[in-house]
């Protein structure tokens, strides 16, 4: 009789880990269980669909569910959702059509991924009022700008959602308020990445409320302004994007065990407290590279690629699941920004490093060759070990060399091996010093100790 692998959510690392347990064993009978209609969907694609540059929400799927039952053999089951699990009797209860029913399994994957904050602000329910982190929220969006002809958005939160969003709506025609509690927006990005984001949103019409905490929302039923203590700010449409927090708590009421970040702890496969059960994506922990320590980083490679790996062990080859750097870029107009690593100097003394930073600005390309732009990166690294921590770059071209970076951090590079890299050069891609090795350059002499 063959084995039955349960998979708990059907978007990155679920269908990642069933196409893979499927392909190493075709005997296994593998099923997954997705609440919703959607699954294997691109929602880091979803501000572009408000925006205008993805046609339709299908253009985001990756594989269809139709696709995934037949070319691929899995036994995918949407409208079905998981509401407990047994590790002891390996079995799940799922509901579906006003049913339940028990399914067995030997192993099982929680993927239950994460949803958006929803901040306990007066008016949240109001119509016009949105968070954005799935196809459905994307779609009522996208709806109600194309059908309601908003004049004036709010966004709250300067994230990635955030910034992605001010773009998407700016574009659209509306005037756009961003609203963020903290000094600037893209903390994990760093204050000087920031400044830049912040000068070129603003040079693109959108308002800016730094250090602005939002109260509520006003209106009767459809939403009219942004309460603030200062007083009000109207507003036709309001985005939300204050973050994620994980669905632990399915696995936490079955006894799985939930770390300090408040996401499924597990270990270098991706197995939790149970042997048979196992976490991936942004519901689960992953490891630190740079700290070596437990971190939730909910991001959309760490998900695919820990899914395949977990697909690859209960089949019966075990491997690593692989860590994070909470490597991340994000475009802002004609602007782009991406980090990888520590850059918080205060983090990285409390994780035992003696951070050194320096800021560079370098050309893209060679001086002389036409569309040269300018490049600002950070690097930061600790003291004694010359062990790289991280970085930061903002521009309007070149920024993926942030991969560069997180590149070393994986392979625990120090700043003279950075500084040594064999990079690519012809005068229309670098100049000869790469910015990323001249920020290397300039870091190691401030490492020099005097004699």
């Amino acid at each position: 009789m063959s084995e039955t692998f349960v998979v708990v959510g059907g978007d990155a690392a679920g269908m990642s880990a069933a196409s893979k347990a499927r392909r190493e064993d075709p005997d296994l009978d593998v099923v997954v269980f997705e609440k919703g209609d959607w699954v294997s969907y691109a929602a880091c694609g979803m501000p572009y669909y408000v925006k205008g540059d993805v046609d339709s929400l299908d253009d985001l799927v990756q594989v269809t569910p139709d696709e995934f039952r037949t070319e691929r053999d899995i036994d995918l089951r949407t409208n079905h959702e998981v509401v407990g699990i047994d590790p002891e009797a390996r079995t799940v209860t799922v509901a579906a059509d006003d049913d339940r029913f028990e399914q067995p399994y030997d192993q099982l994957l929680v993927a239950t991924g994460a949803r958006a904050i929803e901040p306990p602000f007066d008016g949240m329910g109001l119509e016009g009022v949105f968070t954005i982190h799935d196809m459905d929220e994307a779609d009522a969006i996208h709806t109600h700008v194309t059908e309601s002809h908003p004049e004036t958005a709010a966004i709250v939160g300067g994230g990635y959602v955030g910034i992605e969003m001010a773009e998407a709506l700016a574009s659209r025609g509306l005037d756009v308020h961003l609203f963020e509690m903290l000094p600037h927006v893209l903390q994990p990005f760093g204050e000087s990445v920031a400044e830049v984001v912040e000068d070129h949103l603003r040079d693109r019409g959108v308002e800016l409320h730094l250090d602005t905490p939002v109260e509520g929302f006003g209106g009767e039923d459809n939403v009219t302004a942004v309460d603030l203590e200062s007083g009000t700010v109207p507003a036709d449409i309001v985005v939300v994007g204050v973050g994620v927090e994980p669905n632990a708590e399915l696995a936490a009421d079955a006894g799985i065990e939930v770390g300090e970040t408040g996401a499924i702890a597990t270990d270098e496969y991706g197995r939790t407290n149970y042997e048979t059960v196992f976490a991936a994506g942004d519901c689960a922990e992953a490891t630190n590279v740079v700290t070596g320590e437990p971190d939730h980083v909910p991001l959309a490679l760490t998900a695919n690629r820990s899914g395949r790996a977990i697909g690859q062990t209960v089949t019966g080859t075990p491997t690593p699941v692989g860590g994070t750097a909470g490597t991340a870029i994000v475009k802002a107009f004609d602007l782009g920004a991406a980090r990888t690593g520590i850059l918080d100097e205060s983090r990285a003394r409390e994780a035992g490093f003696d951070p050194v930073s320096v800021e560079i600005t370098a050309p893209t390309r060679a001086h002389y060759y036409p569309g040269a732009e300018e490049l600002t990166v950070t690097l930061v690294a600790d003291r004694d070990s010359e062990r790289v921590l991280g970085a930061s770059v903002v521009g309007r071209e070149g920024v993926k060399r942030i991969d560069t970076v997180a590149t070393a951090l994986h392979s625990g590079l120090t700043v003279p091996d950075v500084e040594q890299l064999d990079l690519a050069y012809a005068p229309p891609f670098s100049p000869v010093w790469d910015p990323v090795a001249t920020a290397a350059r300039v870091l190691s002499g401030s490492l020099e100790r005097p004699e």
